[in-house]
């Protein structure tokens, strides 16, 4: 019979799950909010159907998006008090606030106006709804904002005591807490990812639907758009990565040598090992392709600056190297593929091709889920790089955890499995349904308000014979 990961391993490959769904749909609906902001604002300024008809066609996808983080966020909250009780009572007096905060602003806003960014259209103002999808764009960020402030602060803590139960409870400004070493760099870098995520699944679909008529104006637009944001934003992202990354080798180093692959110390200065084997336990990266140098001239910005290595550190303080090693190389990787794609997207304009050239919509195309694989393999950096600790060098993951038994991680992981499948899995075909239907002239819109409503069906949703029959 085979025999159970131990309980520590489930909870946490359930954790790893059940976020991984989850950040997909805010990664989109963040860069969608916005999205849907900018195609109203230009329906406003220049009276062009073609924008409102965007507007209409992928609000509907919004909305679906939107709900399906909704849902996967509820349970991400449940399993805090389930799986992670004694990470949720030490650090609860730190986390608590700002999650409750993220409710109380960025939820409540966006509960707020979505209602009447998706039925209100007919009936209120222009000014009114454009006012309300700006809100629910703002709501988007003000949640990804105190969202990534924990996370960073269990990066990078700070501000913070620990009273007499172990606890770590706030001391001095909040500030200090919200604001820790790297929340800015976490913020700009996940904020700007899901920009691009968005850009390119817009512009997929607009390279889908260009690739069956060229002549489809509002295909035109969507891919015009997104290669816009790859030309512009997916440089500027590998900016802000580099400057992430130098935060990080200030602050935690063991997780940059496990992304460089470095096991051994550097002292005149470090390669950049481009691929390789890494091996745990020969401490070595077999058949290394390496540039001599090239990591201390990027890290340090000195070719012969030293490099500490995982040799520095216990091995028990050690990340899983392998994998943090690779999910760095496919982020890094399809970032510069979307800045490449961008770069070509600009030589089509200049050279008018940009509607007619297959071989970049085909390129675009198969680019479309780019941006949910990178921030998926940058999330899988980033929190994979922080073992063993969920409190980086405070609190180890093994003391995080519920006292539960396998068999019982194991049935729910197994419930997770087959539910966010069947549930989400749902969800995404219809999605994809939708997007594989080009936008059309007068492009329908949502209904003006739902059917039914808390129990009580509104009168002006029912039709007229079926009141007099009833």
């Amino acid at each position: 019979m085979t025999e159970l990961p131990n309980a520590l391993l489930l909870a946490r490959i359930q954790f790893a799950f059940t976020i991984s769904f989850h950040f997909l749909f805010p990664a989109i609906t963040i860069g969608l909010a916005s999205y849907l902001a900018v195609l109203e604002g230009l329906w406003l300024k220049t009276g062009r159907a073609e924008y409102m008809d965007l507007f209409r066609y992928w609000i509907k996808i919004f909305a679906l998006v939107f709900g399906m983080g909704v849902v996967s966020g509820i349970v991400m909250s449940y399993q805090f008090g389930t799986n992670w009780a004694a990470f949720a009572d030490r650090a609860g007096p730190i986390i608590g606030p700002p999650m409750a905060y993220e409710v109380l602003t960025a939820f409540f806003l966006e509960a707020g106006f979505l209602g009447v960014m998706l039925f209100g259209m007919n009936r209120v103002g222009k000014g009114l709804h454009f006012m309300a999808t700006l809100m629910v764009a703002i709501g988007t960020f003000i949640s990804a904002f105190w969202i990534l402030s924990v996370n960073s602060w269990m990066q990078t803590p700070a501000g913070y005591a620990m009273n007499a139960e172990g606890q770590f409870i706030p001391a001095g400004s909040w500030l200090h807490i919200i604001f820790n070493p790297s929340f800015p760099y976490r913020l700009v870098h996940t904020v700007s990812a899901a920009y691009l995520t968005t850009a390119f699944i817009v512009a997929g679909v607009g390279a889908w639907h260009l690739l069956r008529n060229r002549e489809n104006g509002h295909s035109r637009i969507m891919f015009s758009m997104g290669m816009w944001m790859a030309a512009i934003v997916a440089p500027i992202q590998i900016g802000l990565g580099d400057l992430h990354g130098l935060n990080t080798l200030e602050h935690q180093p063991v997780k940059i040598m496990a992304m460089e692959g470095h096991y051994q110390s550097h002292p005149e200065g470090a390669p950049l090992i481009l691929f390789g084997l890494p091996n745990a336990a020969e401490n070595r990266v077999d058949y290394a392709i390496e540039i001599p140098k090239l990591s201390s001239l990027i890290l340090k910005h000195d070719l012969n600056a030293p490099l500490a290595g995982l040799d520095t550190m216990p091995v028990e303080n050690r990340p899983p190297v392998a994998i943090v090693f690779w999910a760095f190389r496919i982020m890094v990787g399809l970032g510069f593929l979307m800045a490449g794609i961008g770069m070509l997207s600009l030589y089509a304009r200049v050279r008018g091709t940009l509607y007619t050239w297959k071989p970049l919509h085909r390129f675009a195309l198969m680019m479309a889920p780019s941006g949910l694989l990178a921030v998926l393999a940058g999330w899988v950096t980033t929190e994979v790089g922080r073992q063993p600790w969920t409190v980086y060098g405070l609190m180890r993951t093994a003391e995080s955890a519920s006292p539960l038994a396998a068999p019982a991680l194991a049935a729910s992981l197994a419930a997770f499995v087959v539910v966010y499948f069947v549930v989400f899995g749902a969800g995404v075909l219809y999605i994809l349904k939708l997007m594989a239907k080009p936008p059309q002239a007068h492009e329908t819109a949502p209904p003006n308000i739902p059917v039914r409503s808390a129990g009580i069906t509104p009168g002006p949703a029912l039709k007229p014979d079926f009141i007099q029959h009833n």
